[in-house]
C-alpha cells in the first residue's frame, strides 16, 4: 500500500493571501487544502494525514496560536508554521516554545517559505515513524506475561540469572527458560537488545 501523500494545511482569513500561498506552494509540488479560520480546520478529518500546517497568527476567532494548543490538545503532532503580518518577538517565543517549525512575516521570500514547509514534512515523517516503532515495541512487550515482565525489569538491572531466581523465590532454571521466551516474544538474541529496546519503549 502506498504511503499518504503529505499535506499542507493552509489556514488564514485573508482570502486572497491564502490562495497565492496555495498556488505557490502547488506550483511547487506540494498538495495542498486551504481553509479560511482555524475553526474550520479543526472540524476536517484530514488532520491524520502527515504533512504540516501552514497558519495566520492573527485571525477572527481562534488565532493560530489557538489553533496549536487545540492540535496539542487532541493529541494531534502535525508540525506548525506561523505566518504574520506583524510577528512580534513574545508571541515567537511563545510559539517555538510549543514546538513551532518556524516563525515567518508573510513577506518572507518564496525560498524561505519553501524551505520551512520541506522541513517540517520531514520532521512529521521522522515523528510519525518513531511513533510507530513505539507502537510496534509497546506491542511486543504487550505479549509478556506479568512473570517475564518481572525478569525484564531484573535483567535491565543487569542481574544474573542467579540473582534474578534468588529475588523472585525460583528456580535458576526456571530464570533460564523465561528469559528464552522473552528473547522470542521480543525478536533478539541478546541482553544488550532488551535492555536497549526497554529503554527505548520507557521513554
Amino acid at each position: 500500500m502506498n504511503a499518504p501523500v503529505p499535506l499542507v494545511r493552509i489556514v488564514d482569513d485573508d482570502a486572497s493571501f491564502l490562495n497565492a500561498v496555495a498556488r505557490m506552494l502547488r506550483a511547487s509540488g506540494f498538495e495542498v487544502k486551504t481553509f479560511a479560520s482555524a475553526a474550520e480546520f479543526l472540524a476536517r478529518p484530514e488532520l491524520d494525514l502527515p504533512g504540516c500546517v501552514l497558519v495566520d497568527l492573527r485571525m477572527p476567532g481562534l488565532s493560530g496560536l489557538d489553533l496549536q494548543e487545540a492540535l496539542a490538545k487532541e493529541g494531534h503532532k502535525l508540525p506548525v508554521i506561523f505566518l504574520s503580518g506583524q510577528g512580534d518577538i513574545p508571541t515567537t517565543v511563545q510559539a517555538m516554545r510549543r514546538g513551532a517549525e518556524d516563525f515567518l512575516t508573510k513577506r518572507a521570500p518564496k525560498k524561505d517559505l519553501l524551505d520551512a514547509v520541506n522541513r517540517a514534512i520531514d520532521r512529521d515523517a521522522r515523528e510519525r515513524a518513531g511513533r510507530a516503532r513505539q507502537e510496534a515495541l509497546r506491542s511486543r512487550f504487550a505479549t509478556l506475561t506479568p512473570r517475564e515482565r518481572e525478569i525484564v525489569e531484573h535483567v535491565v538491572q543487569g542481574k544474573l540469572n542467579k540473582e534474578i531466581a534468588y529475588d523472585l523465590g525460583i528456580h535458576e532454571r526456571t530464570v533460564k527458560l523465561h528469559r528464552t521466551a522473552i528473547k522470542t516474544k521480543l525478536n533478539v538474541d541478546s541482553t544488550a537488545e532488551i535492555t536497549k529496546l526497554w529503554i527505548e519503549v520507557s521513554e
